[in-house]
C-alpha cells in the first residue's frame, strides 16, 4: 500500500465528510439554478445545511464494509448527484421540486421526457447514461480495492452509531424547529429545509399515524358527540356549487402595492351582501389539489405526511367518504369541471374514488382554445358547463368547480398591450410586471363572477354557490406583506337565490363543505356531521386526527368494518359525442368532413386504430386530410387528452364505425358495431 494511500484511509472519515459538504453544496445550486443561492442557503442557514450534509454522509458509512470502497463512493456520488439533476432539471420547468409521489410516476418518465428535454437533451443524456454505466462495470472489476482488514467488529459499531446518531439529531432537530415536518408550501420547504430531507419525508413520511389511542370504544365516544345534531331537512335539496378559483385573493391585501382600479369589484360587493370571511387554506403558492381534496373530503392535510398530495397517495387506491358520496345518498347527481387537462394531479383517476358522476374537463369544452396570454383556458368559459350540469338531471346537482384561469408562473416583462388595471408600489418593475399580469387576469375571473351569478340568477332552481380562492399566487409574499398577517388565507363568499341570513365567519376549507351544508340543514356523513356537532369545541383536532385515521387508513370502525363507498362508473363529459356521417370534401383531393354533436378541439379521428390529423371546425364538424377512405375502412372519433402523453380519454359513443361509400353525394354513412 502507498504511504500516502495509508494515510488518507486514517482519516478518511473527515476526508469524506468534508467532500460530502462539497458535493451537497453543488446539488443545493443545481437545485437552485444559482451558486449565489446555495452560498446563502448554506450560510444563513449552517444547521439545516450540515443536517443535509450529514444525511447523505449516513448512507455513505456503508462504504466501511466492503473492500471496493471507490467503486461504492462513486455510485453513491452517482445516485446524490442524479437527484440534484432531477431536480434541478424539473424545477427550471414547473414550480414543485421533485417529490417522493413522483417516483409513483417513474413509468411514465421516458413519454414524458421531451417536455423536460429537447431531442438534443435526450441524446447527450442517453449517451451520458451508456458511458457511465460502462464506466461503474469497469471500476467495479479494475477498480482499487481496500487492502487492509476490515475489521467488521469495529466498523459495524461505527455505522450503526452513524445511524443512531443521525436519528438522534433528527428527533433534536424537530424538536428544536431547526427542521418541519408540515410543509405549507412545498416548494418554499425545499428552499428552507434542504434537498435531501424534503424529499427523503416526502418518500418515507406518508399517510396518517395510528393514533395512541385509537379502538372501537374511542371511534364510538367521537360518535356520541355527535348526538345533540338534528335530522336532515327533507324538504332542502338545493344544487350546490363549489366555485376554487385559482390563486384568487383580494391583492388590496398587499401593503406596498396600489391599483388604478378595484381589480375585484364583483367579489368584493357579493362579500358584503352575502355570508363571508376568510378562507384558511392548507398551503401557499401552490399546493390547488390539497385545497380541493379538504373541501371535497372535509380532512385536514395537517395530519398527512409534509408535502403530500392525497391525490398521487391514498386516493389512487381506496375510495374516500366524501361531500359527493354523501350528497348522492340524498338523491344528488355530482359534478366536477375543471378547464384543464382530465390527467393533471390524476383527477381522472381519483375522482371515481370521489363519488363523482360525471367529469368535465378541458378536452370536454368547445371553447377550450380560448386561452390567457400564458395559455390557460379562460374561466368565462365554465358558466356555459356549469349550467349543462344543473340541467342534466331532474333533481338537485352538486357541481365543483375548478378554475385556472389566475395560473401563475408571472411574466416579469410587460405581456399585456394596455391593461385594464395598472399596478405600482413593487420594490421593482419586474415585480410591479408580475402584479400586473396577475391583477388583469383575476380581473378578469372577477367577470366571470359576475356572469356566473346573473345566470344563476334567473335560475329557476333553488342555489347555493360558494367562491374562494384555493391558495395565495405565488408571489414570494411575507408575512409582514399582509394586512392580515397571515398567509394561508384567501377569501370566501356563499352567495345564493334562496334568502339565505347573511352570516360572515372565518372558515378553513377542509370545514366548509360542512358549514354550507349545516346553512342548509344538511347532517349527514360522519366527517360533515363531526365538524358541525365539535367545531371549536376541546379536543376538536385530536379526534378529528383518529376519525381521518379510520376512515382512509383503519379498521373503518365507524363504518361497522367497512366502508359503504364504491368507486363510481364516472363518466367524461356531459354530452354524449355523437358521430353521424363522413362527406367527401369534393373541392380537395384527400379531405372528409366529419359531421356529428359536441366535438371540441381535442377530437380527433382515428383510421384502423391509427391517428390523423383533425382539424376542428365547430361542434358539429371535423376535418381530416390526406386520406384515401374505403370500404370498411374502421372510424372512430376520440376525445384525446391534451396532457404530454396524448391519452385517449373516451371513443365516441365507445363505437367503431364502418365506412360505405355512396356513389352520389359523396357523403359516407355507418353501420355501427358495439
Amino acid at each position: 500500500m502507498r504511504p500516502w494511500v495509508e494515510k488518507l484511509n486514517k482519516v478518511s472519515l473527515l476526508v469524506q465528510a468534508l467532500v460530502v459538504c462539497i458535493g451537497y453544496y453543488l446539488i443545493e445550486t443545481i437545485s437552485r439554478h444559482s451558486f449565489r443561492e446555495a452560498w446563502e442557503y448554506m450560510t444563513t442557514r449552517p444547521l439545516v445545511f450540515l443536517y443535509n450534509a450529514g444525511l447523505i454522509f449516513t448512507t455513505t458509512l456503508i462504504v466501511y464494509l466492503v473492500r471496493r470502497r471507490v467503486f461504492v463512493r462513486t455510485l453513491l456520488a452517482i445516485f446524490w448527484m442524479t437527484l440534484g439533476i432531477i431536480n434541478g432539471v424539473l424545477l427550471a420547468q414547473r414550480v414543485t421540486p421533485f417529490t417522493g409521489p413522483d417516483l409513483h410516476l417513474i413509468t411514465d418518465a421516458f413519454k414524458i421526457a421531451k417536455k423536460y428535454l429537447p431531442i438534443p437533451g435526450l441524446i447527450l443524456a442517453g449517451i451520458a447514461f451508456v458511458l457511465v454505466i460502462l464506466g461503474l462495470v469497469w471500476l467495479f472489476w479494475k477498480g482499487p480495492k481496500f487492502q487492509g482488514p476490515l475489521k467488521y467488529k469495529y466498523n459495524i459499531p461505527l455505522v450503526l452509531a452513524g445511524v443512531l446518531l443521525f436519528m438522534g439529531s433528527t428527533k433534536l432537530a424537530l424538536e428544536k424547529r431547526v427542521l418541519s415536518n408540515y410543509f405549507g408550501n412545498i416548494a418554499f420547504a425545499y428552499e428552507d429545509y434542504g434537498y435531501p430531507y424534503c424529499l427523503a419525508t416526502t418518500i418515507f413520511n406518508t399517510g396518517i399515524s395510528c393514533p395512541q389511542d385509537y379502538s372501537q370504544e374511542e371511534i364510538d365516544r367521537i360518535k356520541s358527540t355527535e348526538s345533540e345534531l338534528g335530522e336532515t331537512q327533507e324538504d332542502s335539496r338545493p344544487n350546490i356549487i363549489f366555485l376554487q378559483l385559482e390563486s384568487f385573493f383580494d391583492p388590496t391585501e398587499v401593503n406596498f402595492l396600489e391599483f388604478s382600479e378595484d381589480p375585484i369589484p364583483t367579489f368584493r360587493k357579493l362579500m358584503k351582501e352575502y355570508s363571508s370571511g376568510y378562507f384558511r387554506v392548507p398551503s401557499v403558492g401552490a399546493g390547488t389539489a390539497n385545497t380541493e381534496f379538504e373541501t371535497i373530503t372535509g380532512m385536514s392535510l395537517r395530519y398527512f405526511g409534509p408535502g403530500e398530495y392525497p391525490y398521487k397517495s391514498i386516493l389512487k387506491e381506496t375510495t374516500c367518504e366524501s361531500a359527493p358520496y354523501v350528497l348522492k345518498e340524498l338523491g344528488y347527481t355530482t359534478h366536477a369541471i375543471h378547464n384543464n387537462e382530465a390527467n393533471f394531479y390524476g383527477r381522472r383517476t381519483v375522482f371515481p374514488n370521489l363519488g363523482f358522476d360525471t367529469f368535465t374537463s378541458e378536452e370536454y369544452m368547445p371553447r377550450e382554445d380560448e386561452k390567457n396570454p400564458l395559455g390557460w383556458v379562460e374561466d368565462q368559459v365554465l358558466t356555459d358547463h356549469i349550467l349543462d350540469c344543473l340541467e342534466s338531471s331532474e333533481g338537485p346537482d352538486y357541481v365543483y368547480t375548478i378554475s385556472v384561469q389566475g395560473h401563475g408562473a408571472y411574466p416579469d416583462e410587460p405581456l399585456l398591450e394596455d391593461p385594464e388595471i395598472e399596478v405600482t408600489g413593487a420594490k421593482t418593475d419586474a415585480e410591479n410586471n408580475k402584479w400586473e399580469y396577475y391583477a388583469n387576469e383575476i380581473h378578469e375571473m372577477d367577470k366571470f363572477v359576475a356572469q356566473l351569478v346573473k345566470a344563476l340568477e334567473d335560475y329557476d332552481e333553488d342555489v347555493v354557490l360558494v367562491m374562494y380562492g384555493d391558495h395565495l399566487p405565488t408571489m414570494g409574499l411575507e408575512v409582514e406583506d399582509l394586512k392580515n398577517r397571515y398567509l394561508f388565507q384567501t377569501e370566501y363568499v356563499m352567495w345564493d337565490n334562496m334568502g339565505l341570513k347573511k352570516k360572515d365567519e372565518n372558515v378553513a376549507s377542509y370545514q366548509m363543505a360542512a358549514v354550507t351544508m349545516d346553512r342548509l340543514g344538511i347532517h349527514e356523513g360522519n366527517i360533515f356531521r363531526y365538524h358541525q356537532a365539535r367545531r371549536n369545541t376541546r379536543n376538536y383536532q385530536v379526534d378529528l386526527e383518529t376519525l381521518q385515521y379510520d376512515i382512509l387508513y383503519g379498521e373503518e370502525y365507524v363504518y361497522g368494518g367497512k366502508s359503504p363507498y364504491e368507486r363510481t362508473s364516472m363518466r367524461m363529459g356531459i354530452h354524449d359525442t355523437e358521430f353521424r356521417e363522413v362527406r367527401k370534401d369534393v373541392s380537395v383531393e384527400g379531405s372528409y368532413y366529419i359531421i356529428g354533436n359536441y366535438f371540441t378541439p381535442s377530437s380527433e379521428v382515428q383510421i384502423n386504430g391509427d391517428w390523423v390529423d383533425t382539424n376542428y371546425l365547430d361542434t358539429n364538424t371535423l376535418l381530416i386530410t390526406g386520406q384515401n377512405l374505403t370500404d370498411y375502412d374502421r372510424i372512430s372519433v376520440v376525445q384525446r387528452s391534451n396532457s404530454s402523453t396524448r391519452r385517449a380519454l373516451t371513443k365516441t359513443n365507445n363505437r367503431l364505425y364502418y365506412a360505405v361509400k355512396s356513389e352520389n353525394k359523396g357523403i359516407l354513412s355507418f353501420d355501427s358495431e358495439e
